[in-house]
């Protein structure tokens, strides 16, 4: 079972339906118990960082995220859930993030031709052998909505790179954390192939 985590932060529909494509039950909840009893953990989410972090403090569903790390359930974090996982972000300022990982998610920086949000599908990078990509030929396409980026402090954990204006921290995993600035859910064949990755990681407990 894949528990969802629901903090109001919407795309939950998207990501149950793409794990049942790929055979996986899942459950959107915000109940401690059936998030900790969980195989695997995802935090979706679109929005702003702020109010998403207020949300999770008005559930204390930032405590649970704490558990269910160092339980070594694995946990995947989507778009906005990649960078709630992080120090803390310019879109937000002074608002602390979950600081599960350490690094900054950063605006994206204005070039000439491009528009910010970035939206649309580009080719990732792959780097360090991710989980999450095994089987995949190198450059796979994906869905990316976003107007700010990670910056990972440590770069051995970055799988996955993205160049838009400047070099995208694209993917991440350390132990059993793992996410995607893209949406997998949204990235069809090559995503739902990132899903069932994630699936069949096993736990440390």
């Amino acid at each position: 079972m894949v528990a969802i985590i629901d903090y109001n932060a919407g795309n939950l529909k998207s990501v149950e339906k793409a794990l049942a494509a790929v055979g996986q039950e899942s459950v959107i909840t915000r109940d401690f118990h059936e998030i900790l009893s969980a195989d695997h953990v995802i935090l979706p989410g679109v929005g702003a960082f702020g109010e998403a972090m207020d949300q999770l403090k008005k559930y204390e569903l930032h405590k649970v995220i704490r558990e269910v790390v160092d339980a070594k359930i694995p946990f995947l974090g989507i778009c906005l859930g990649l960078q709630l996982l992080f120090e803390g972000s310019d879109e937000s300022q002074g608002v602390e993030g979950l600081q599960v990982l350490d690094g900054q998610i950063l605006r994206i920086p204005d070039k000439e031709g491009l528009k910010i949000p970035h939206i649309g599908w580009n080719s990732l990078e792959l780097q360090n052998d991710g989980r999450l990509f095994q089987g995949m030929r190198q450059n796979p396409y994906v869905y990316f909505v976003h107007s700010y980026y990670l910056k990972a402090a440590d770069e051995s954990i970055v799988k996955a790179t993205c160049d838009y204006s400047t070099c995208i921290h694209a993917s991440v995993e350390k132990d059993n954390v793992f996410a995607c600035q893209f949406h997998p859910e949204k990235s069809s064949d090559v995503g739902l192939s990132i899903l069932k990755n994630f699936t069949q990681i096993e736990g440390g407990r």
